[in-house]
């Protein structure tokens, strides 16, 4: 593949047995790597390792399965070291994995509920990100490319929470960006429009609404997983060497209308 070739990169990607975070898994297979698949259950996440394997050996790409609940940090070190253990390094890191219990009016959210927004978004990736950028930094390279959304580039009535906590993750990339870019290591953040996942099932499954939807975006269309896993696999290789500390928005437009 050439510009895009990750062969020998190891890519850990969290929330990857559905969804955006699986198409860039397998992607990323397609390209080379060797991924880390890693959601709460351990049986679906065997499933999409053996999956990725059958489809991407052929590439020379490989797959592991790690359950791992991003709430809890010790969950986390346990998914960093067992990737260390098996393939000795960590050069690309995805934080994809995220919640979003409420939607309503800032004034109606619980405690509870913006605790967990902001624990399980916000608090894993920085944990992550941590956990893995000292073996970057001993490797003098590496990437790691925030899922983040569109949902943080302006106010929004119904997912206010969930949007402060993206715009915590674009700010994290930022950040990265700035304290590692001398030992070779890029940062980013991708931001979703409106992509057919599970996460969005309520408004993509409703056909006036996905309709009203559509006619909103220049492309008038929603996205694809797949094209989310386009852009990340586009980060973590030399065709995107130059790009750090960005947030980039797949969006079908809808950012600019």
């Amino acid at each position: 593949m050439g510009f895009f070739d990750l062969t020998g990169q190891v890519a850990i990607v969290t929330g990857s047995t559905k969804g955006i975070g699986k198409s860039i898994a397998s992607r990323m297979a397609e390209a080379g790597a060797k991924v880390v698949v890693s959601s709460r259950k351990a049986d679906v996440c065997d499933a999409v390792a053996a999956e990725i394997n059958e489809k991407w050996a052929k590439n020379g790409g490989e797959a592991m399965a790690v359950p791992c609940h991003v709430y809890y940090k010790e969950q986390l070190r346990q998914l960093v070291d067992t990737t260390l253990q098996k393939w000795g390094k960590v050069s690309i890191c995805v934080p994809n994995a995220a919640v979003n219990p409420y939607h309503g009016p800032s004034a109606g959210i619980p405690d509870e509920a913006w605790d967990k927004i902001m624990e399980t978004n916000v608090r894993s990736t920085f944990w992550l990100s941590q956990m893995v950028l000292p073996n970057m930094v001993e490797n003098k390279g590496g990437t790691i490319t925030i899922i983040a959304s569109i949902a943080g580039l302006k106010g929004n009535t119904t997912l206010g929470a969930y949007a402060v906590s993206k715009v915590a993750e674009h700010q994290i990339a930022r950040n990265i960006a700035v304290e590692y870019g001398p030992h070779g290591i890029r940062a980013n953040a991708i931001a979703p429009g409106l992509i057919k996942t599970d996460f969005a099932k309520a408004l993509w499954t409703d056909p006036a609404r996905l309709d009203k939807i559509n006619n909103t975006l220049p492309l008038r269309r929603i996205g694809d997983p797949d094209e989310i896993a386009g852009m990340a696999v586009f980060l973590s290789t030399q065709a995107g060497g130059y790009v750090t500390g960005q947030v980039l928005n797949v969006c079908g437009g809808a950012s600019v209308s």
